[in-house]
């Protein structure tokens, strides 16, 4: 027994020992781990969890876009007035008339030969006219003898009225025959008209833009009136807009508007909004408003029918300071309207929140176009300090759209403020976590 107890009395301190010298690797393993743990994980920069952008000057505008097709301004619908074989055309589309140039003619025989005849009979009634004149003078002649027989007693009463009514009666026949003659020259000035619409003139000077009809076809004004071709004026040009319902009620008459077309190398024609139709058309359960403007088109550059992608000007800012509405922490913040209370816009923007509008200012929070009035809208975003140091700012902004805002109170030209995440930042939730401290 004393020999057991011995032995376990000198074991006890190398078990003792061997102990501490486990407890201390473990030790130093934990705190190289620990120090070596940022390297391990790739960890550098806390700033670079995060993406960038530059406060810098530039323009900004908040635009309303709808696709809309050209249209001449001004043109006429070339039709026939009398019913015929289409004889000739003299034009071809995209040929330049003038006004009263001969474009095409219908066959004009049957035309001329009732104004041959309505002239004829006008000859007839113009020699009887002739001897209804005559025989009014020898009618009077017989009359005043009569007359002169009855003074000195030598003819009968008889003979004295039947001069009289013959005198009468060829008054009567007179004014008879020069009524006929009033008709036929009515007639024949009808006949001449329908002759000269044998011959189709332009109306007005353009451009031939379409024709409907061929040569050698008949056409019959007895059941609709035929469309031969049709003149344009190419000089002018109007946008047809459909805008959407969700989009109309930003839309004012006189606010600027230009628009691009295919194959137009990014060129711009500008205009203003002139008509907006309150009546709408319905298109797959779309409800869409046509808004029109004019442009002038003094190179031809423009044609008929061509697809224009249009922009509605709502709000813009030139040479401003500008900042990524993704740098906006907080949605658009409106002030206390006039009866009081605050209002707070729910996107990045607020330029899609309805109601509280002030006067002067539209709905994005920008001013309308032409006045001067400051937005009322505004954020918070943060910003690399000269410390190197990320902090908070309230910020006032003004024009805006998706991409972004102008900034009038807040921020300096030149200034960095955090736009997002950077990849560093959106894969730190895949990495593992640090250890704890042992």
């Amino acid at each position: 027994m004393n020999q057991n107890t011995a032995s376990s009395e000198a074991r006890s301190p190398r078990r003792g020992l061997r102990t501490s010298l486990v407890l201390i690797v473990l030790g130093l393993a934990g705190a190289g781990t620990w120090l070596a743990w940022p390297q391990l994980v790739g960890r550098t920069d806390p700033l670079a969890a995060y993406q960038f952008a530059t406060v810098q000057r530039g323009d900004v505008e908040d635009l309303v876009t709808a696709t809309g097709t050209l249209q001449p301004r001004d043109y006429v619908d070339v039709g026939a007035q009398v019913s015929g074989q289409l004889k000739k055309i003299h034009v071809e589309v995209g040929s330049e008339v003038k006004e009263g140039e001969l474009l095409a003619e219908i066959d004009p025989t049957v035309y001329r030969a009732r104004v041959d005849a309505s002239r004829a009979q006008l000859r007839n009634l113009r020699a009887s006219l002739k001897e209804r004149e005559a025989q009014l003078t020898l009618a009077h002649i017989q009359l005043r003898r009569q007359q002169a027989l009855m003074a000195e007693d030598a003819t009968t009463k008889e003979s004295l009225q039947t001069a009289e009514a013959s005198a009468k009666s060829a008054e009567a026949q007179l004014e008879a025959l020069g009524a006929q003659i009033e008709q036929i020259e009515s007639t024949l000035r009808a006949d001449e008209a329908n002759l000269q619409y044998a011959r189709i003139l332009s109306p007005m000077s353009g451009t031939v833009v379409s024709i409907t009809a061929r040569q050698g076809q008949t056409l019959n004004t007895n059941q609709q009136a035929p469309v031969i071709l049709r003149v344009a004026d190419l000089n002018t040009m109007t946008v047809q807009t459909q805008v959407s319902e969700a989009d109309i009620s930003r839309l004012k008459l006189g606010m600027d508007a230009y628009f691009t077309t295919l194959g137009g190398g990014g060129k711009r024609w500008q205009g203003r909004l002139e008509k907006i139709e309150p009546t709408p058309t319905v298109t797959n359960n779309v409800v869409l408003y046509n808004a029109l403007f004019d442009v002038q088109n003094p190179d031809g550059l423009l044609m008929t029918q061509m697809t224009a992608q249009v922009f509605f000007v709502v709000a813009q800012a030139k040479d401003a300071l500008l900042v990524p509405m993704a740098a906006l922490a907080k949605g658009a913040i409106r002030p206390a309207p006039a009866a009081g209370g605050t209002r707070t816009g729910g996107g990045a923007s607020g330029s899609n929140n309805g109601g509280g509008e002030a006067s002067g200012a539209s709905r994005t929070g920008g001013p309308r176009p032409g006045t001067s009035r400051a937005p009322l809208s505004g954020g918070t975003v943060k910003v690399l300090n000269a410390g190197g140091v990320l902090e908070e700012r309230k910020v006032r902004i003004g024009v805006s759209n998706r991409v972004q805002a102008q900034v009038l109170e807040g921020l300096e030209d030149g200034e960095r403020v955090v736009a997002g995440l950077g990849s560093s930042g959106a894969e730190s939730s895949n990495r593992p976590q640090m250890p704890p401290r042992l």
